[in-house]
């Protein structure tokens, strides 16, 4: 295969690589979705918990206009309770003064009850039939002495006067008494009937009241529910924010690498340009020198040769490593922000699958996408290729880290120091072995596949 088709070659591989990374924010994509769909939900929710408290506003109006009719009823009540008792107590001062009119018509009866015996008296004195006498010593009350007076038919005129005057006295004051104690009664039924109504009032005021607590404490609960909404909805727009934000990253960052995989394409081609243009210098050289030398100086300058291994060793090395290194490159590309560090993991179908490598496998597995195999071991990867010098280092060299262990961690060279493999920490990634922790740990063993 000629050069120009290998490096066609690495560049599609980088590029389809680079197109499988950049797929990934289809993911984050259907998290959004996924989240767009709860805050629909939720939105709706926030819709019927307002729906509630308009409704709650519009009983706790009614239950308002209820206390208002209330309190306007116990007002009434209270002043007709006042104006009864007012009233009571004009009646009894009507009583009072009935009384003495009373007591003043029981004196007159008196009286008149002193003349009638005197008249009796007299009426016996002067020769009378002793029985009007005994009519009148004789009763018991002074209705049965009128009683007896009006039987007798010897009885005078005035006599008959007299009687006929405490009769009326008496049939008024009983008439008096009668509605001052009638009208009494009633006040005091009125009173009694309007204190029971007052008391109802203030029972049906104090259920309103409690109803209308127990509606505030219910749209203070739905008010603090749809702001609880509000909140968690709130939180997923940030949510959806943050995810939007970290794909734009995410896709800077691919933009960045794949800045970094074209820089290691360029290397390619200028190393592979370089090579071809000192190896064919080479050969006129040897041509020349062969034209004018025999065969004994010939063998001379292999003798040479072989006593100069350090530059032939660094001839060879400055090779990059094959074009399918490109594909070993970006084949984990698709596993970025979706994978984890699991020892012992990427060795078998399911692992795989799921994303679960441990740094040694994940380099055997992507070198198999590009139809190389290689150990899956950290200590077998040393001896996987030929060594390099660090300042040779090109895409596609295994580079090797002391961590917990010499040789350790090991991911390949992206160019631009950065390498991508399997970390502890993150997963597949790619990190920067130019500074900071990779950097520190960085042994300088470069492995060139063959």
């Amino acid at each position: 295969m000629s050069l120009k088709k290998k490096l066609i070659i690495l560049n599609t591989t980088i590029m389809l690589g680079l197109g499988s990374a950049f797929a990934i924010p289809s993911v984050k994509a259907e998290s959004i979705s996924e989240i767009q769909s709860e805050r629909t939900g939720i939105q709706s929710d926030i819709s019927a918990a307002e729906q509630v408290i308009q409704e709650l506003k519009k009983e706790q109006s009614k239950m308002n206009s209820q206390i208002a009719q209330i309190e306007t009823a116990m007002k009434e009540n209270d002043e007709k309770i006042k104006d009864t008792k007012q009233e009571i107590k004009d009646t009894e001062k009507d009583i009072d003064s009935l009384k003495k009119e009373i007591k003043a018509l029981e004196e007159r009866i008196a009286k008149r009850e002193e003349v009638l015996k005197e008249r009796a008296l007299a009426f016996q004195e002067s020769g009378g039939d002793v029985n009007y006498l005994e009519v009148l010593l004789g009763s018991s009350s002074f209705r049965e002495l009128v009683d007896r007076v009006g039987a007798v038919a010897a009885i005078v005129e005035a006599d008959r006067e007299i009687l006929s005057q405490q009769e009326a006295d008496k049939a008024e004051l009983e008439k008096k008494q009668e509605a001052v104690e009638k009208k009494l009664q009633s006040l005091k039924d009125m009173d009694v009937e309007l204190k029971g109504m007052q008391s109802q009032i203030k029972e049906q005021k104090a259920e309103t009241v409690n109803m209308k607590a127990k509606l505030e404490r219910k749209e203070s609960e739905t008010k603090a529910l749809k702001q609880a909404l509000e909140n968690k909805d709130a939180g997923l727009e940030a949510k959806i924010a943050s995810i939007r934000e970290n794909i734009k990253k995410e896709e800077e960052l691919k933009a960045s690498e794949k800045a970094d995989l074209n820089r290691a394409a360029e290397e390619v081609n200028s190393s592979n340009a370089s090579s071809k243009e000192s190896s064919s210098s080479s050969k006129g050289e040897a041509s020349a020198s062969s034209s004018s030398k025999g065969e004994s100086s010939s063998n001379s300058s292999k003798n040479s040769s072989t006593d100069k291994p350090t530059a032939s060793k660094t001839e060879t090395s400055s090779k990059p490593s094959s074009a399918n290194t490109g594909s070993a490159i970006t084949a984990g590309y698709k596993y970025i922000g979706n994978s984890t560090y699991v020892f012992g993991g990427g060795r078998t179908a399911s692992d795989i699958a799921n994303g679960r490598f441990d740094c040694s496998a994940f380099v055997a597995w992507a070198y198999k996408q590009a139809g190389v195999n290689l150990p899956a071991s950290t200590g077998a990867l040393t001896s996987a290729g030929r060594q390099v010098s660090k300042s040779q280092m090109q895409p596609g060299d295994l580079v090797f880290f002391n961590t917990y262990k010499t040789d350790g961690h090991v991911g390949i060279y992206v160019g631009g120091n950065k390498f991508i493999g399997s970390q502890s920490s993150t997963g597949v990634a790619i990190a920067n072995m130019g500074s900071g922790y990779w950097a520190e740990k960085f042994n300088g063993r470069v492995v060139r596949v063959n």
